[in-house]
């Protein structure tokens, strides 16, 4: 009970040494409250504890409580339990990851699914996630493309019939992001940031130079 009650006390490292008890000592009692709490933790380093904790309990008892979340209307319970379920890996967690998910207003929501479907998808349906993920070019500030960059170059090269069409865009803002998320593909060393100022580079200079480039 004590260990619950610091779940929810006022300094971050009483929450902090909590979390890491409860999943040092992992008892089934502890999932539930984990849970509620990874809703509405501020601190980062807190609510990465408590996924953490959460990975060390059994699968079977905390994946449903986590896909349970994903329905939750507050952004945060989505949005943590979705890195949790990537953290978890179970295979049996990839029809959660729905389209709503992987398109949700919230830009934490999204790129936390997008994390969690490249780990969870099935071999099988890579290109047609690839697909999917390729709708988002250009949206949200550098972090979040950054995240969907990221997300297409862990399914590797089946996301290239997926790249194509992107850079075949009218939006010069989703060619450029695509272009440089191809860049990534081709060399992962590659920084984001230059990527990025190449491609716009060649999307500036109009549809026959991209062409060149491409060749």
């Amino acid at each position: 009970m004590r260990l619950l009650e610091a779940l929810a006390a006022g300094d971050s490292s009483t929450r902090l040494t909590a979390a890491l008890t409860a999943g040092t000592h992992p008892e089934s009692g502890f999932v539930d409250p984990l849970v509620e709490r990874c809703a509405i933790e501020p601190d980062f380093f807190v609510r990465d504890m408590l996924t953490w904790a959460l990975t060390r309990h059994p699968s079977e008892i905390t994946v449903p409580k986590l896909l349970a979340e994903l329905r939750s209307e507050r952004a945060q319970a989505r949005s943590q339990a979705l890195h949790t379920l990537s953290k978890i890996g179970d295979p049996n967690s990839w029809p959660a990851i729905t389209r709503s998910l992987l398109h949700d207003a919230d830009d934490e929501v999204a790129r936390s699914a997008w994390r969690a479907a490249v780990v969870l998808v099935p071999d099988r349906q890579k290109e047609r996630l690839a697909a999917e993920l390729a709708t988002q070019f250009g949206r949200g500030d550098r972090e979040v493309r950054l995240s969907l960059s990221r997300a297409l170059v862990t399914l590797g090269d089946v996301v290239e019939p997926a790249l194509r069409t992107a850079m075949a865009s009218y939006d010069p803002t989703v060619r450029a992001h695509a272009r440089a998320t191809e860049r990534l593909l081709r060399d992962p060393d590659a920084g984001f940031d230059l990527a990025v100022d190449e491609a716009r580079r060649v999307v500036a200079l109009g549809p026959d130079r991209e062409e060149k480039t491409a060749c």
